[in-house]
């Protein structure tokens, strides 16, 4: 894949919010995974999605924080949650996406139910 793709690739793709068929936000597209072939070009096997993938763009040191805190609370089996790039129906404002089940707001719901519904007048 020439730089100036994998350019419009990212722009086109990372950071945008993904949607399911019934439009329900699920969160951004933090990372994207790139097959690499022998003589064959680079192929886009997954869009990721996660603290951890976020927090790896900050750098390794926050990256283990993110697995650290996964580990202590448990909220999610995976940090890293992966979606096929053949799940990808469409791209413009958002990414959407084919998929039934995702744990994608597990966090957002834990943070809900052990902080937000804790605070005075929060309902």
């Amino acid at each position: 894949m020439p730089p100036s793709h994998a350019r419009h690739l990212v722009a086109e793709v990372l950071d945008k919010q993904i949607v399911d068929a019934k439009k329900n936000k699920l969160g951004k597209v933090d990372g994207l995974v790139i097959v690499l072939r022998e003589g064959r070009p680079p192929r886009v096997a997954y869009i990721e999605c996660g603290a951890a993938v976020v927090a790896r763009r900050l750098g390794r040191w926050c990256e283990r924080l993110a697995l650290a805190l996964n580990r202590r609370f448990g909220v999610r089996d995976e940090p890293r949650y992966r979606i096929a790039w053949s799940k990808v129906t469409k791209i413009d404002i958002n990414v959407e996406v084919d998929v039934d089940e995702h744990p994608l707001l597990a966090w957002e719901e834990w943070l809900r139910e052990h902080i937000v519904e804790r605070i005075p007048f929060s309902k």
